[in-house]
């Protein structure tokens, strides 16, 4: 006897469905407008990513919360005289946030 979900099951086999596709971190970033300050290897009006990750990822494991709090506040004065404005959880989700930074300290 079949039942709707080994129906279902059959289906996603049969038509290759898959669980969507995670957003690339840049993705997120990009879209939130983090880019249009940071590149991954060069300074903009920002410093670069590799730049961020190399001062912070040996830092401890406290370290992303940390970033996701400069973030989220805003900051000046760490990389030069121009401040980084606060990015609110309208722009970037936490969760998208907490990817972006992980990713950033891979660097």
């Amino acid at each position: 006897m079949k039942t709707p979900l080994s129906g279902a099951l059959l289906a996603c086999l049969v038509f290759g469905a898959t669980a969507p596709a995670q957003a690339e971190p840049q993705d997120l970033m990009n879209k939130a407008g983090c880019l249009a300050c940071h590149h991954k290897e060069k300074k903009l009006v920002g410093p670069a990513l590799s730049t961020v990750a190399a001062r912070y990822k040996s830092q401890g494991p406290d370290v992303a919360t940390a970033l996701m709090q400069k973030v989220r506040t805003g900051s000046k004065g760490v990389y030069g005289p121009i401040p980084m404005p606060p990015s609110a959880p309208d722009k970037i989700s936490d969760a998208d946030l907490k990817t972006a930074i992980d990713w950033i300290l891979t660097l």
